[in-house]
């Protein structure tokens, strides 16, 4: 969970969604991760003032999604950078439901390497999942 982070939730109105990734492929991507001692101190905080059943429910569906592995820091690095995932992430990410997807990436941009993306990426989150599910049949 110290790599997660939060988004708004979707606008159904929203249409004009600029197509230009958030953040560039490559160099500018690898150093989301970077973790200062501020930026920990945040994240410590931020997990421990989450409700106790919320983060149990995320807790679940993170489960839900194992083995998961890398498919999460894709999932994030297509919101991010428009790099499709693999059918076989997706496929990981569909089988633990939309909403159980919807409220683990709300929570990875909640993270502070990520919550200035925050407003900007609830629209890629449906976007990702609409993708992925279409794609995957069950």
């Amino acid at each position: 969970m110290t790599t997660l982070v939060s988004y708004a939730y979707p606008s159904s109105g929203q249409e004009d969604v600029d197509v230009e990734p958030l953040v560039k492929k490559g160099r500018e991507f690898d150093t989301l991760d970077v973790i200062s001692p501020a930026s920990q101190d945040y994240n410590i905080y931020m997990l421990e003032i989450l409700p106790p059943k919320y983060k149990m429910y995320v807790e679940t569906c993170m489960d839900k999604m194992e083995p998961i592995g890398k498919c999460g820091l894709y999932v994030i690095k297509e919101i991010l950078t428009n790099e499709s995932v693999s059918r076989e992430c997706c496929l990981k990410v569909v089988r633990a439901g939309k909403q159980c997807f919807i409220e683990t990436n709300k929570l990875m941009f909640q993270f502070y390497q990520l919550k200035r993306f925050a407003s900007q990426v609830s629209f890629k989150i449906n976007e990702v999942w609409n993708r992925c599910s279409a794609e995957v049949i069950i």
